[in-house]
Formats: structure tokens, sequence, C-alpha cells
């Protein structure tokens, strides 16, 4: 008894390797623009939340960072035109580029929403989220036995 089944014919082994989803470039790997979004990585510990986006080649001020109902929104928007004019002769070259992303995530009731900080350094936007104190972990408390 195979707990795999087929309805139709089968495809090989070589097509059922290449049909993961890590071959899928659809439009659920790219933003709205077809731009890759960039990665990002969340780390927690006992003082709060960090997340990290990858997005080099911008700057500070091309971000948007807002949270409105416990939701933290991560936007950008960068346009940029090139002219390149050669005198003499009648070719022009235009090149325009735009990227945009937005990333979002919900932010749990455990957090400081009104402490979180933002830093934008060598392609890196690292956004520091604290918790409250009474989210922390407490130190083990002995209990003296009267």
């Amino acid at each position: 008894m195979s707990l795999v089944r087929f309805s139709g014919n089968r495809p090989s082994v070589f097509d059922r390797v290449f049909d993961n989803d890590i071959f899928d470039w659809s439009h659920r790997n790219y933003s709205d623009t077809n731009t890759t979004l960039p990665s990002v990585n969340v780390k927690e510990d006992n003082e709060g939340f960090e997340i990290d986006l990858a997005a080099p080649g911008f700057d500070k001020s091309d971000f948007n960072i807002e949270i409105d109902n416990d939701v933290l929104t991560i936007s950008s928007e960068k346009t940029s035109e090139n002219n390149e004019e050669d005198e003499g002769k009648k070719v022009t070259r235009r090149e325009f580029s735009y990227q945009s992303f937005k990333r979002t995530f919900t932010l749990p009731v455990t957090v400081e929403s009104d402490k979180i900080t933002a830093k934008y350094d060598k392609g890196i936007l690292r956004i520091n989220i604290p918790k409250k104190e009474e989210a922390k972990p407490k130190p083990a408390k002995k209990i003296s036995i009267k």
C-alpha cells in the first residue's frame, strides 16, 4: 500500500523534485512592483524583540515605519531617474528605477509600543521593540518556611 496517490499520469522523480516551492517564483515571492521583498530576521530575548530588515542601497529617509492598532508596518518607496545624452549624437538613454515594499507585523500586547526605536546602518534596518516590565521573566525567588 502506498501513502502517496497519483491521479492520471505519474510524474517522474525529476519532475517532482523541481516542482517544489523553492523553484516557484510566482507573484507570492514578489511585491506588487515585481521586486523581491527584503529579508527579515526576528529575534526575541528577555528584554524584547529585534527585527533586522536587509535593505542595502537605501537611505534612512527612504523608510516609513508606523504603528497602528498593534500592527507595525515598514514600507519604502524609492525612485530614481538617470538621463544620459551624448553631445552631437541623437542617442538618448533614459533609465528609471522604482523600488517599493511593505512588510507588516502584528505586535503582541506585551510590548512597549511607545519605546520602539529604529536604526539604519550598513544596509540593515534594525528595529528594537522592548517588552513591558510585567512581561519580562522574573528571577527565581526563594520562599522561607516559617
